[in-house]
């Protein structure tokens, strides 16, 4: 695809987001209103107006922060900076979670770089259900995502959940409940975010440990947004297709035609791991929903 083209679906797609996105705002950026710090506040930075916060790593500690409250469906951006220079190790997380022993989860993982690597950082996403994972999908973008602040969205409805960088949907899971394949709809989740020592698996497999010489590591976050159920304890009201869910509404049951020319060129250049193409680690017995459509 070239940059012309591509550029084009770009706006095509911010057109159609902003003419889905027409319901109220749960928040538009304020971390000290919209979080809380759940590890090492020591090692939490949030700007003077609330509008920006980093997450530090060293020998010391990690650290990371949540939501105050619980959603069920919605939309969540996230501005990040990533870690500049040799971060092998460190992990930068990004994600929904319900906290509990049977989690649904819903994760973006930036898994660190080594020097001398052309791509800058491997984003690896996964989908807990019911406390189950090994749903790995891993991509290499196509920026240096320490160099500037991108926008990570995670899109979660009825219909389907859809992982996005600048608009781009690099990754789906629909929901085929009815097809027996489980899905994240009834455990409200939060949104947080963390950075940790992953050392033993997270850049070339566990190979390149971190050097706490390079450090501390620190990554960024902005201007994030979520529009999104907040949990109230009954999942009825966020599962309706209401004006204030717009989320569950037709127009965001699938991909657009945009969004589908886009996610194809992901799934063509840039997916470098899909467990749906990893037959010797199902010993041939791939999870259901490898068969199924992805929108």
């Amino acid at each position: 695809m070239n940059a012309s083209r591509f550029i084009f679906l770009i706006g095509i797609l911010s057109i159609e987001l902003i003419q889905i996105s027409i319901a109220s705002v749960v928040s538009a950026g304020d971390f000290n209103r919209d979080f809380f710090v759940t590890w090492s506040p020591s090692h939490v930075n949030t700007s003077a107006d609330g509008r920006a916060r980093s997450l530090k790593l060293d020998p010391e500690s990690g650290s990371a922060f949540a939501s105050n409250d619980m959603f069920l469906f919605g939309q969540f951006d996230m501005q990040i900076k990533l870690i500049p220079g040799n971060s092998a190790g460190a992990v930068v997380a990004f994600y929904l979670s319900s906290n509990q022993p049977n989690r649904d989860e819903l994760d973006f993982e930036f898994l660190g770089n080594a020097d001398g690597q052309q791509q800058p950082y491997i984003l690896q996403t996964n989908v807990y259900v019911d406390g189950f994972d090994d749903r790995e999908e891993r991509i290499k973008l196509w920026f240096d995502p320490t160099k500037d602040f991108h926008t990570y969205t995670i899109l979660w409805n009825i219909h389907q959940i859809v992982f996005m960088v600048d608009w781009v949907p690099i990754r789906t899971f629909r929901n085929h409940a009815d097809k027996g394949v489980a899905f994240p709809r009834w455990q409200p989740m939060a949104l947080q975010a963390s950075i940790w020592d992953g050392s033993s698996w997270a850049t070339g497999g566990g190979k390149d440990k971190i050097d706490w010489s390079r450090g501390p590591f620190i990554a960024s976050f902005q201007n994030h947004k979520i529009d999104a159920c907040i949990w109230k304890g009954s999942a009825g009201f966020c599962t309706a297709e209401s004006p204030t869910n717009w989320w569950n509404q037709d127009l965001s049951n699938s991909l657009t035609w945009a969004q589908r020319r886009l996610f194809r060129w992901i799934r063509k250049y840039h997916v470098i791991y899909d467990y749906c193409q990893d037959r010797p680690r199902f010993k041939n017995n791939l999870p259901k929903e490898c068969s199924l459509p992805k929108y």
